[in-house]
């Protein structure tokens, strides 16, 4: 299991409320267009990075985490596996507390790199589906 339940409420509790979510498009079909609707309801600040850089649901795109102006809590990636373990590298060069791996979305030695990093970190499950079991 790759972040207890602990781990999981402290991210989505403690950690702020400025997520960057990575692989964020304007296409509401995809499932982190859905995700991060749900992020927003809950209060979170829903940051695009997507190549694009497009404004998605009010707020402005960032085409990566380093063009983003200010500073991020969290980072959501929904990007394959063989991508995301660069995107947990530039989340913890970013100063991100904390990175999430997606449904699907595994790289092991990206999750110990993060963790030796100091960053909290979740892998292979969603905020949309844990956020509201929070109560």
């Amino acid at each position: 299991m790759y972040g207890d339940e602990a781990t999981v409420r402290k991210i989505l509790t403690e950690l702020g409320d400025t997520w960057a979510v990575v692989g964020l498009s304007s296409n509401q079909d995809r499932a982190a267009y859905g995700v991060a609707r749900v992020l927003q309801r809950f209060g979170k600040r829903v940051v695009p990075v997507h190549p694009k850089a497009e404004t998605v649901l009010g707020e402005q795109g960032y085409a990566s985490l380093a063009e983003i102006p200010f500073d991020v809590d969290v980072v959501d990636v929904f990007v394959n596996s063989g991508l995301a373990g660069a995107v947990a590298d530039e989340a913890v060069a970013k100063g991100a507390k904390a990175v999430w791996f997606q449904l699907g979305v595994i790289d092991e030695p990206a999750y110990d790199r993060t963790r030796a990093a100091g960053l909290d970190m979740v892998m292979n499950r969603c905020p949309a589906i844990e956020i509201p079991l929070l109560g």
